[in-house]
């Protein structure tokens, strides 16, 4: 059972590395240095590889189905139970950018839940969703299907901070 624990913490390692590298690589092309930003792609990459590879050993990926069920049990938790603890928290202290950032994500793993809810149910009648853009707001994550919103409802930018997830 130690090398399915040791796995699973892995998983997770590599796949918050993966996303930390593509911060530090769109800090360094900010900046100015494009061969450094890609180093720090190529790692996030190969990072990739090694969660998906743990993932895979641990036979995490199931039918699609299955993949629902366990993406709506997550976002189900998150924004039932762990967002709303941590909310109270970063009240209780007073940390407001701590605040913002975990209600903007608790509201966002609301949708997915829902977002998640409707593909199960087209599943369950042996059918895809139905054809559509899908938007994402890259201040809070703001997951919309169709045109983005001229606001976002749930932090409140602008329609130009949408990018179409392709």
């Amino acid at each position: 059972m130690a090398t399915m624990d040791n796995l699973a913490a892995a998983f997770a390692g590599e796949s918050q590395a993966n996303r930390k590298y593509l911060a530090f690589a769109k800090k360094a092309d900010e900046e100015g240095y494009p061969q450094i930003a890609k180093l720090f792609r190529a790692a996030a990459a190969a990072e990739t590889v090694h969660a998906h590879a743990h993932l895979r050993v641990m036979n995490g990926v199931k039918s699609t189905a299955d993949n629902l069920r366990a993406a709506i049990a997550g976002e189900g938790h998150e924004f039932q139970k762990m967002y709303p603890e941590f909310v109270a928290e970063a009240e209780k202290e007073g940390n407001k950018p701590g605040l913002a950032s975990f209600k903007n994500a608790m509201a966002v793993e609301e949708i997915h839940y829902g977002m998640y809810g409707d593909a199960l149910a087209a599943i369950e009648d042996s059918k895809d969703l139905t054809s559509a853009s899908i938007h994402v707001c890259n201040v809070c994550g703001n997951t919309i299907v169709g045109n983005a919103p001229d606001r976002c409802p749930v932090c409140g930018v602008g329609k130009e901070r949408f990018f179409e997830v392709q």
